[in-house]
């Protein structure tokens, strides 16, 4: 591991001017990053740990929360009103990691992960344009049973790990960032980047933008809502296929909607195409099998992973059926 300098900001302030620095790197729970620097992979001259920001979870004027970036994932996942009037947060954060990563992980942190293909951490024997932008991607013609099919490039087929990240995109989340120009808000969908011809750049923020806190806008549909996570084993595993979904029904037909995919996407995968497909029809597995298939539709299999289109559509099918009726 590389040497490193360790510092504690007073505040925010203190906090964007040491991310100025060169090499610099906000230190959240260390759950990821941490790993990366054993690796050798990410080899920060400076980490500045940021767990000392506002991490409080905190009412709206507009009835929605506020979630403070230092805010430890289980203080989410137990808080009442996320599990009450947000429950597809708080189990996708539960199904995510084990207690004691939830204990340490920030929301900031859980949004700022980095993918876990195998071949971006086998940086002595693999090619992998994440790590190293130019040299390839050896997941492209390796083994690829757990790589993307939506949101791909020929430079990579990396999927995006995070659980909660995409009950985020589905809530319509907004992520607040502070930065020497000023504070600014960007909705989570369009916070990551699809990988294109730059899979090194994952996020649209700049260098020493820091992360405040993601708002959660009032949502009432997202008080019927869940999170399905099909996963090889039943603790401590990424996904195959997620789904979060909220769904409102009025009459036997979908009055609105809300969706979004994990495990088979280089981003968090908000499902605009299957929503738009529901809205008004029948709350009927015909229909809801027919959005699932507007949205697969221009899934890339690749040799090893093409049975997540059929997983993916039967996963949104079966979770919107017990949504429609009355289940979670």
């Amino acid at each position: 591991m590389k040497l490193f300098t360790y510092t504690r900001p007073a505040g925010p302030e203190d906090a964007l001017r040491q991310g100025a620095a060169d090499g610099a790197r906000y230190l959240g729970g260390g759950t990821n990053l941490v790993d990366l620097m054993r690796e050798t992979i990410e080899q920060p001259g400076v980490l500045i740990d940021v767990t000392g920001l506002p991490g409080a979870i905190e009412e709206t004027a507009g009835g929605g929360l506020l979630l403070g970036a230092a805010a430890r994932n289980t203080a989410v996942a137990e808080h009442r009103a996320v599990r009450t009037r947000y429950p597809m947060l708080a189990r996708a954060i539960v199904a995510g990691a084990s207690p004691q990563i939830r204990n340490m992980a920030t929301v900031a942190g859980n949004l700022l992960q980095r993918t876990r293909c195998a071949y971006f951490y086998d940086h002595a024997g693999s090619r992998c344009n994440k790590r190293v932008p130019g040299q390839g991607c050896d997941a492209i013609e390796g083994f690829n049973r757990e790589h993307a099919i939506l949101g791909t490039s020929p430079a990579c087929v990396a999927t995006h790990p995070s659980d909660m990240c995409v009950a985020l995109a589905a809530l319509d989340a907004v992520v607040h960032t502070r930065s020497a120009d000023g504070g600014r808000t960007v909705p989570l969908t369009e916070l990551h980047r699809l990988p294109g011809d730059h899979p090194e750049i994952e996020t649209v923020l700049q260098p020493g933008e820091l992360i405040t806190a993601v708002e959660l806008p009032a949502l009432p549909l997202a008080a019927r809502s869940t999170y399905r996570k099909v996963r090889d084993r039943a603790s401590y595993a990424f996904a195959l296929v997620s789904v979060a979904a909220a769904l409102d029904t009025d009459g036997g037909a979908v009055r609105d909607v809300r969706l979004a995919l994990g495990g088979v996407a280089t981003k968090p995968w908000r499902a605009w195409r299957a929503e738009e497909a529901l809205r008004g029809r029948p709350a009927s597995a015909d229909t809801f099998r027919a959005a699932a298939e507007a949205e697969l539709a221009d899934a890339r299999p690749l040799a090893d992973n093409a049975f997540k289109v059929e997983l993916a559509k039967r996963t949104i099918t079966a979770v919107l059926e017990g949504l429609a009726g009355g289940g979670a």
